[in-house]
């Protein structure tokens, strides 16, 4: 059975850029939902319905950014992780080959 452990540096780095946009367009949708006004809307009970939602919104929106920033940072430092090992062994291969 093969066991070969096998890590995509470019596909981690990819990963890495994702979450990166995400972060970017939660913070767009928020910055965009902050600016709407609930009084602007319409009837009263729907300027209350607003205000409640903009609050929890606000609080969950808070809380995905900081799990996607948590989950960026780990795949971040795993893309550089592996970039180093992979030059490390690179190097060492370099420094054993027959010169010829």
């Amino acid at each position: 059975m093969d066991r070969d452990l096998r890590v995509d540096t470019d596909q981690l780095g990819r990963f890495s850029r994702a979450l990166d946009r995400s972060l970017t367009s939660l913070s767009e949708a928020r910055h965009a939902l902050a600016h709407i006004r609930a009084d602007q809307l319409g009837t009263k009970d729907l300027d209350t319905a607003c205000d409640g939602f903009q609050q929890r919104w606000k609080y969950g929106a808070d809380q995905l950014r900081e799990s996607i920033a948590s989950v960026r940072d780990g795949v971040t430092l795993s893309h550089k992780g592996y970039l180093q090992v992979d030059t490390a062994i690179e190097a060492a291969f370099r420094a054993v080959a027959p010169r010829g």
